[in-house]
C-alpha cells in the first residue's frame, strides 16, 4: 500500500486535487434521483446550486492548484469533466452537511471562533498582541470584511465539527495494522544472476532488411514533432493597470473617503479570572460561582499585584490561566459583549466586579490601553495609488476586453492593430507545440485552451489570428503562427546509425531473456547457487537501487520452500534471476513508522465512515441532480 503511493506520483498528484477539498466532500453521484427539469445544477434540502456557483468553485479550485504547483501546474489534469463533477460533489456535500448542522442546531461559540482566528499565522505583533490592522488588510485583499469572513468561518467550523464527530468513530484494529506493517517490514535475503545483453553481441547478425523493418515499424521514434513559431499579445490586469494614471488629488480624495480603513481602533489588554458555570445551570450553582468570583475580586482590590498568581490558581479558562490570565490586546468585537463592555469601561489597572457571560463569571483587570490612531496620508500614499489602479483596471478591463476581441477578429492576419490601439507588446515564442510544454511553465501561450485555438487549420494554413482566448481570470491571449513545421519523419539514411543501435540492443535483449529463462527452468528443477552475486536484503521499506520489475518479482516470489527462484526482464538490461534464500522479520521495528501506518489505515477507515454518513445525509436532504448538471457535463466531455 505504501509502496504504491511512492511509485504512482502522478496519480497521487490527481488525488491531491481531491483532498485539497474538505475530506468529507466526495461521494458518487450515481445514487442521486433522476434528473429533473428544474433550473440550476443540483437541489439539496430545497436549495438550488446554480451553474454560476459551480463555475465559480471550479475557477477557485484551478487558482488554488495553480498556486500549489506554480510552473509545474498542468491545467489539463485539473480542468476535466471528472474534476468538475468532483467540485459539484463538494458543493452538494457542503449543502447536505449545512442542512444537518441547521437541523441539529449546532453552534460554534464566540470563544472557539476567536481562538481559531488567533491561530492564523502572521497576525501576531512582536509584543504578542493580535494585529487587527493586518487582519483587515488580509481580508480586504480577498474582498472580505471581518464580519463576512467570521460568518463563513463559523459555518465551516460547524461543518467540520459535525464531520469530525463521524470520522473519529473509526479506528484501525491492532491486528490488521500489525499484519500490514509486518508485510512492510518483512526482509528477504536475495542473490542475483544477471544475463547482460552485451554478452550476446557476437551472436547477433544485423541485416539491412532488419534495419528497414525496424525503421518502418517504429516510425514515430524517428519523427520531428509538430511545432510553430508564434507572435502573441496578452491583455491582463497588469497591462490595464500600467495604463491607468493616478493623480495626487485622486489619492487624497480616496484617503479622505476611506479614512477608517487606515485607522486603528482603540485596543485594550486585559487579564481575567474565569469561574465557569453553564448558562442554564441551577440558581444555586450560579450563586456559588458568583460568590467565588466576588471573593477573588475583593482579594485583588486589596492586593492587585496578586492577579497573575490568583489567575493561575483559580481561573478555569485553560487558554489563559497558565499565562496569569493574560488575554493580550484586543479590539471591539473580539470578545463576548458583556466582557467587552466591562473591559472598555475600566481604567488601566482597575479591577472589575464579577462580569457574567455565557461562560460564567469574569474578574477583569485592564493592563494596557492603545488609543485609536490614524495613519498619515504620506505613509499610505503608495498603497492607495496601487488600490486605485486596481479599481480603475477592474472597471476598464471589460471595455478593453471587448476591444481586444474585436481588433483581433477585424484585423485577422496581424496583431499590430490590437498592439497599437491598446498599447500591448507583441511577444514571440518558438518551438511551441500542440500540447502544453512543462519547460514553458505558466507562460500565457502555454495554456491548453490557447494552444487548441492556435493549432487549427485556419490559423496554421491561412496565418490568421486566433480568437481572444481566456487563459486565466481577467487574462486574454491572442496569437498567430509565423512559421509552422508539421510532423516529419526523418530519412532512413539520416537515422540509420540510431536504428542500428536499437536493433542490436533488441536482438541482444532477446537472446539474454532466452538464456535467462532456460537457466531459470533448470534452477527451479535443481538448486544451484553457483555464479550468483553476494546476498542482499530487500524489504518494502528498503527498496533503494531496485528496478520496479526486479522488486515486484522478488516480493511476489513463493517462499513456502527455500531457496526460491524467480526471474525478471528489465528492458535494456537483460534478464535477472533472483535466488531468495531467507525470509524473516527484523528484530528491531520502527515504532514511529508503524504508528504512522496505523494512523493511515485509521484515516482510510474514517473516510469510509464519512462517505457512508454523507450518503445518508444526501438521501435525507432529498438531493437531486438537475438538468443543468447533465448539460454542462456533456459540454465538458465534448471539449
Amino acid at each position: 500500500m505504501f509502496e504504491f503511493i511512492r511509485t504512482h506520483q502522478r496519480l497521487m498528484q490527481f488525488l491531491l486535487l481531491l483532498f485539497i477539498f474538505p475530506s468529507f466532500a466526495f461521494f458518487g453521484l450515481e445514487g442521486y434521483s433522476r434528473l429533473t427539469d428544474d433550473s440550476g445544477v443540483a437541489k439539496v434540502a430545497g436549495q438550488t446550486i446554480t451553474k454560476e456557483e459551480w463555475d465559480a468553485a471550479h475557477r477557485q479550485q484551478l487558482d488554488r492548484m495553480r498556486q500549489v504547483y506554480g510552473q509545474q501546474f498542468d491545467a489539463k489534469l485539473f480542468d476535466t469533466p471528472e474534476t468538475r463533477r468532483a467540485i459539484l460533489d463538494n458543493l452538494i456535500a457542503q449543502r447536505a452537511l449545512g442542512a444537518e448542522v441547521a437541523a441539529s442546531k449546532l453552534v460554534v461559540p464566540d470563544q472557539a471562533l476567536q481562538q481559531s482566528i488567533l491561530q492564523i499565522p502572521g497576525l501576531t505583533k512582536p509584543d504578542g498582541s493580535f494585529d487587527n490592522e493586518q487582519y483587515r488588510v488580509l481580508l480586504a485583499a480577498q474582498g472580505l470584511t471581518p464580519k463576512s469572513y467570521e460568518a463563513g468561518l463559523r459555518r465551516e467550523m460547524a461543518l467540520q465539527q459535525l464531520n469530525a464527530a463521524i470520522q473519529t468513530t473509526a479506528f484501525a484494529p491492532k491486528t490488521v495494522s500489525e499484519n500490514l506493517s509486518n508485510l512492510n517490514d518483512q526482509e528477504r535475503t536475495v542473490q542475483m544472476l544477471n544475463f547482460k545483453p552485451d554478452t550476446y553481441a557476437s551472436q547477433v547478425k544485423v541485416t539491412d532488411e532488419m534495419l528497414q523493418a525496424f525503421y518502418d515499424k517504429n516510425g514515430r521514434r524517428f519523427e520531428t514533432p509538430e511545432q510553430a513559431s508564434i507572435e502573441y499579445v496578452v491583455l491582463d490586469a497588469a497591462a490595464v493597470a500600467a495604463q491607468s494614471a493616478v493623480t495626487d488629488d485622486d489619492i487624497k480624495s480616496y484617503y479622505e473617503q476611506n479614512k477608517k480603513q487606515y485607522s486603528t481602533d482603540e485596543q485594550r489588554r486585559a487579564s481575567h479570572i474565569l469561574i465557569t458555570v453553564k448558562k442554564d445551570a441551577p440558581a444555586a450553582d450560579k450563586a456559588a460561582a458568583k460568590a467565588k468570583a466576588e471573593g477573588l475580586a475583593a482579594q485583588l482590590r486589596k492586593n492587585p499585584g496578586d492577579f497573575a498568581k490568583l489567575a493561575k490558581a483559580n481561573s478555569q479558562d485553560p487558554g489563559s490561566a497558565e499565562n496569569g490570565g493574560d488575554l493580550g490586546y484586543f479590539g471591539h468585537g473580539a470578545m463576548v459583549k458583556p466582557f467587552e463592555d466591562a473591559a472598555f469601561s475600566l481604567k488601566q489597572g482597575e479591577i472589575s466586579a464579577p462580569v457574567e457571560s455565557d461562560f460564567g463569571y469574569h474578574v477583569i483587570e485592564v493592563t494596557g490601553i492603545k488609543p485609536a490612531a490614524v495613519k498619515s496620508l504620506d505613509s499610505v500614499k503608495d498603497e492607495i495609488a496601487g488600490e486605485i489602479k486596481k479599481q480603475i483596471a477592474a472597471k476598464k478591463y471589460s471595455e478593453m476586453a471587448d476591444q481586444f476581441g474585436n481588433l483581433v477578429y477585424e484585423n485577422g492576419d496581424s496583431l499590430k492593430a490590437v498592439s497599437d490601439k491598446l498599447k500591448l507588446k507583441i511577444q514571440t515564442a518558438s518551438g511551441v507545440m500542440r500540447n502544453p510544454n512543462p519547460a514553458a511553465g505558466a507562460a500565457p501561450f502555454n495554456n491548453a485552451k490557447f494552444l487548441t485555438a492556435l493549432f487549427t487549420d485556419d490559423v496554421i494554413k491561412s496565418k490568421h489570428n486566433t480568437e481572444a482566448v481566456q487563459v486565466a481570470p481577467n487574462t486574454l491571449v491572442a496569437g498567430r503562427i509565423t512559421e509552422y513545421k508539421p510532423v516529419a519523419k526523418r530519412p532512413f539514411d539520416e537515422v540509420k546509425a540510431d536504428v542500428q543501435k536499437a536493433v542490436l540492443l533488441q536482438e541482444e535483449q532477446a537472446l539474454a531473456v532466452k538464456a535467462g529463462q532456460a537457466r531459470l527452468a533448470e534452477l527451479q528443477a535443481k538448486d544451484d547457487g553457483a555464479g550468483f552475486s553476494d546476498a542482499k536484503v530487500v524489504s518494502r521499506v528498503k527498496a533503494d537501487g531496485w528496478t520496479e520489475e526486479a522488486f515486484n518479482a522478488v516480493m511476489k516470489a513463493d517462499t513456502a520452500k527455500l531457496p526460491s527462484y524467480v526471474g525478471a526482464e528489465t528492458l535494456g538490461l537483460g534478464y535477472q534471476i533472483y535466488r531468495v534464500t531467507k525470509v524473516e522479520q527484523p528484530k528491531a521495528v520502527d515504532a514511529a513508522r508503524r504508528k504512522t501506518e496505523q494512523d493511515q489505515i485509521a484515516n482510510a477507515l474514517s473516510q469510509q465512515e464519512a462517505l457512508a454518513y454523507l450518503g445518508f445525509l444526501r438521501e435525507k436532504a432529498k438531493t437531486k441532480l438537475l438538468k443543468g448538471a447533465a448539460t454542462v457535463s456533456a459540454d465538458d466531455a465534448a471539449k
